[in-house]
């Protein structure tokens, strides 16, 4: 025997499942872990750092400066001239205001230009600065 139609769409409505509450969940999750996450800022290349035995990790380095054996700068994965490191150094401190510079020298490159990017960062306004070296 056939069943009614108006009998037939209220079987379908009680055995379906919502599960609008379960993806608001999944959303709010996916919120709250994107918003607390932290991001790794690197300066673009891998530098050989020096050894030192009295290394300290730094946990809120926001501004990474890299110096390669060739003495060539990096920032924010992009090469740039000693005249051009306190301008990005600036727009990067605006941006976040309590973080600090932590420069990674190669242990090849040269002091003058270490105290240069010094200087520069100095000159922006920045004095939280670190000379990042390698735990032995």
């Amino acid at each position: 025997m056939r069943r009614p139609l108006a009998r037939a769409t209220a079987d379908e409505d009680e055995s379906s499942i919502d599960i609008t509450p379960m993806l608001d969940v999944v959303f709010i999750m996916l919120i709250f872990f994107i918003v607390t996450a932290t991001f790794v800022k690197e300066a673009g290349i891998d530098v050989n750092r020096p050894d030192a035995a009295t290394a300290v990790k730094q946990e809120h380095a926001n501004i990474l400066v890299a110096i390669s054996a060739d003495n060539e700068i990096w920032i924010d994965r992009r090469q740039v001239d000693i005249r051009s490191v306190r301008p990005n150094i600036e727009r990067l401190h605006a941006e976040n205001p309590q973080g600090s510079v932590v420069i990674q020298a190669d242990k090849d490159s040269r002091t003058d230009t270490l105290i240069k990017v010094m200087d520069a960062a100095r000159s922006a306004g920045v004095f939280n600065i670190a000379i990042a070296a390698q735990e032995p």
